[in-house]
C-alpha cells in the first residue's frame, strides 16, 4: 500500500468506522457516523482534499455553508459537525500525527435554537387513540401509542423490546438495547398496562419480540411504526408526529407533574443533563404557573 492511500481520507474515516464497531457502538449510531462522514468526504473531494491533514479550519467552515445554503436547518448542520469532530478527534489520538493541529478546535459549532421543542399534544393523542378498534390492529395501535408514550424510551429501544423485557403485573420494562449498549428499567401505567395485556391476549404467533406486524408475526420495524402513526394521525385529523415526539410529551410530562429532573434523566436514558435541557425548555405558560406555586409574597401573606 503506498503512502497515499495510507495517509488517505477514506482509509482513516474505514478504519474509525471499524473501531466504532470494534467498540460496541449500536448501529443506529455507526450509521449516522457513515452517512455524515460519507457527505463530509464528498465535499472534502471536490475540494481536492483527500488526506486527513489536509483539512483545515477554513475548510471545515466552508462545509457547514455549504449544508446551510442546501437547505439543512441548524439541528442537522450541528449533526454533521458532531460526526467530523468526533472522527477527526479519534484520529488525533490514533493517528498521532505529528506538526498538526486538529483544526476542529477552531470552529465552533452551529448555534442551536434554545427554544423549547414541544412534544405530542396529548390532545391529539387521546384523537389517534379513538381511531383505533377492536380487530388486531386496532389493539396493537392502542397499545403502541400508549406505551410510546408512557415508557419514554427511544424509537429503535421500544422496536427492540421482547415479551419477556415486560412485567405485565409491575409494569416495568427492561431496556437492554439502549443507546451505547446501557441497560435501564422503564415503567408503564396501568391504562397501558391494560392495553398491553389486551394486545397480547389476541395474539396468536410465537415471536419472541414484543411489537409485531399486523400479520401476528416478525417483529414490527421504523418504517412500520412510522407508517402507522401517518394513519392513526390522518384518521384523526391531527398533524403527524414522529415516534421521538412522543418521547419529548413524555419528558415534559413528568416534568410538569413535579418529577425531578434526575428521575426523568434516569428514566429516559441520558448520561447528563444537556440534552435534556433541550426537552424540559419550559414555555411562558409553565413558568407563570411555576411562580404561581412559589410565589414568596403569596406565600407570605
Amino acid at each position: 500500500m503506498t503512502r497515499q492511500k495510507i495517509d488517505s481520507l477514506e482509509t482513516w474515516v474505514n478504519a474509525f468506522l471499524r473501531d466504532c464497531k470494534t467498540r460496541g457502538l449500536s448501529a443506529f449510531t455507526i450509521e449516522f457516523y457513515r452517512s455524515q462522514l460519507k457527505i463530509f468526504s464528498e465535499y472534502c473531494k471536490a475540494q481536492a482534499v483527500d488526506e486527513v491533514m489536509q483539512i483545515t479550519p477554513d475548510l471545515m467552515r466552508g462545509f457547514l455553508l455549504q449544508l446551510e445554503a442546501r437547505g439543512r436547518n441548524a439541528g442537522g448542520r450541528h449533526a454533521a459537525y458532531r460526526a467530523v469532530r468526533a472522527f477527526l478527534r479519534w484520529y488525533e489520538s490514533e493517528a498521532e500525527p505529528d506538526a498538526w493541529s486538529n483544526p476542529i478546535r477552531k470552529v465552533k459549532p452551529p448555534k442551536l435554537a434554545r427554544e423549547p421543542i414541544q412534544g405530542v399534544p396529548l390532545d391529539h393523542v387521546k384523537a389517534m387513540l379513538q381511531t383505533c378498534g377492536e380487530n388486531f390492529t386496532g389493539i396493537r395501535d392502542r397499545a403502541i401509542l400508549l406505551c410510546l408514550l408512557d415508557a419514554g424510551a427511544r424509537v429503535r429501544e421500544f422496536l427492540a423490546l421482547n415479551l419477556d423485557d415486560v412485567d405485565f403485573v409491575s409494569g416495568a420494562v427492561d431496556i437492554h438495547k439502549g443507546k451505547g449498549s446501557k441497560s435501564r428499567t422503564v415503567f408503564v401505567g396501568k391504562k397501558s398496562r391494560k392495553a398491553l395485556r389486551a394486545y397480547v391476549k389476541m395474539r396468536s404467533d410465537d415471536d419472541s419480540a414484543l411489537w409485531v406486524t399486523k400479520h401476528g408475526g416478525g417483529r414490527l420495524a421504523v418504517p412500520s411504526l412510522r407508517q402507522m402513526l401517518v394513519r392513526r394521525a390522518g384518521l384523526a385529523n391531527v398533524p403527524v408526529p414522529s415516534p421521538h415526539d412522543f418521547r419529548r410529551a413524555f419528558a415534559l410530562a413528568l416534568l410538569r407533574a413535579g418529577v425531578d429532573i434526575f428521575s426523568i434523566q434516569k428514566l429516559m436514558g441520558h448520561a447528563g443533563l444537556d440534552v435534556l435541557r433541550l426537552y424540559l425548555a419550559q414555555d411562558t405558560e409553565d413558568t407563570r404557573q411555576a411562580h404561581e406555586r412559589g410565589s414568596p409574597v403569596d406565600g407570605m401573606m
